[in-house]
């Protein structure tokens, strides 16, 4: 008991060296003086307390090893914090699975709304929508007037869109 004393006394002597040591290692002092903390505790548990000759130089090393511990500890949990631009150009822009199927499903039932447009009406959602061309491309391209290509866009739209509407509403249960 009196060798725990002896190394308990020489903690209490050189307990802010001890932290300042730590602070210097670590460069953060909560965890200098959580690890100062912990030097207490192993020191307060040394099983041969007798067998130390020095106990300041077996302070710190206990502080030492934690301080290396702490340090290995953290060195295997890589954090990195890369910015917005990074993150941005590495990004994986590929749809998930679920989004792949979800989209296909649409587009085939988008295709089937289309296929049921009239000739001239399926003729210029197409070109309007999947090709890109304006309602005047649509016109040159076509031999129509613009106006006729807008009333044919407009019908297109307004058929699928009550065919969108009615496949969205619930079954009605009798």
């Amino acid at each position: 008991m009196a060798d725990h004393h002896r190394l308990l006394s020489s903690f209490a002597r050189h307990r802010s060296a001890l932290l300042r040591f730590l602070q210097r290692r670590l460069s953060n002092a909560t965890l200098a003086e959580d690890l100062t903390q912990e030097t207490w505790l192993r020191a307060a548990n040394a099983q041969n307390a007798a067998a130390i000759d020095n106990p300041r130089g077996f302070l710190f090393s206990i502080a030492a090893n934690l301080a290396i511990d702490h340090q290995r500890h953290v060195g295997q949990r890589i954090e990195l914090q890369a910015a917005p631009q990074v993150v941005e150009a590495v990004a994986d822009r590929q749809p998930s699975p679920e989004n792949v199927v979800l989209h296909r499903s649409e587009f085939a039932r988008l295709a089937r709304m289309v296929e049921g447009l009239s000739p001239r009406c399926r003729e210029v959602f197409v070109l309007g929508k999947f090709e890109g061309l304006s309602l005047a491309e649509i016109g040159r391209r076509l031999g129509i007037s613009r106006n006729t290509v807008v009333t044919h866009m407009v019908r297109a739209l307004a058929a699928i869109e009550r065919e969108m509407a009615a496949d969205d509403q619930p079954p009605i249960d009798k």
